[in-house]
């Protein structure tokens, strides 16, 4: 969607959300019967509360988060070289604690990105530009989510 956002008309690019989070909704699928039922709404309420908490303190906030989210999406590059080192070294510690920086990292960016869209729709003029950087607004706060969800669930439950 990133790549083809500029070719892409607005329906378009639209659909691939809707359809990227139908496949990310299958695949999730699989999460309920791996953990259980009960870490999964745990791991789900603790997320979209986080996720709202976040969310109101992107939009009301007068402190520009500019810089905040730079250091977030640093911090983002580090889980994902951490997580590749992980795949090699199988520390059940140190997978524990990316858990708990990603949780961090994503909940901050929470907050970054919701400002950033506040940000853009305060310029926005109704146009099929806006309208796709709407899309892909919603498409990252969405991964926001589905990330905080996915560390969340890796600390409160381990696989039966």
């Amino acid at each position: 969607m990133s790549f083809g956002f500029n070719r892409l008309s607005f329906p378009v690019l639209l659909g691939l959300f809707l359809a990227y989070a139908a496949c990310t909704g299958v695949t999730l699928s699989v999460v309920i019967p791996a953990y259980g039922e009960n870490t999964v709404l745990k791991a789900f309420g603790s997320a979209a509360g986080l996720f709202g908490l976040m969310a109101v303190v992107g939009a009301t906030t007068k402190t520009d988060l500019t810089s905040f989210g730079r250091i977030m999406t640093i911090g983002l590059f580090g889980i994902v070289i951490a997580s590749l080192i992980n795949m090699f070294t199988r520390s059940s510690g140190f997978d524990y604690l990316i858990s708990i920086v990603g949780v961090a990292v994503f909940t901050g960016l929470v907050a970054f990105n919701v400002q950033r869209i506040k940000n853009i729709s305060a310029e926005s003029d109704g146009s099929e530009g806006y309208m796709k950087l709407s899309v892909m607004s919603a498409f990252t706060l969405y991964l926001d989510f589905i990330n905080i969800f996915l560390f969340l669930l890796r600390i409160f439950g381990r696989r039966d």
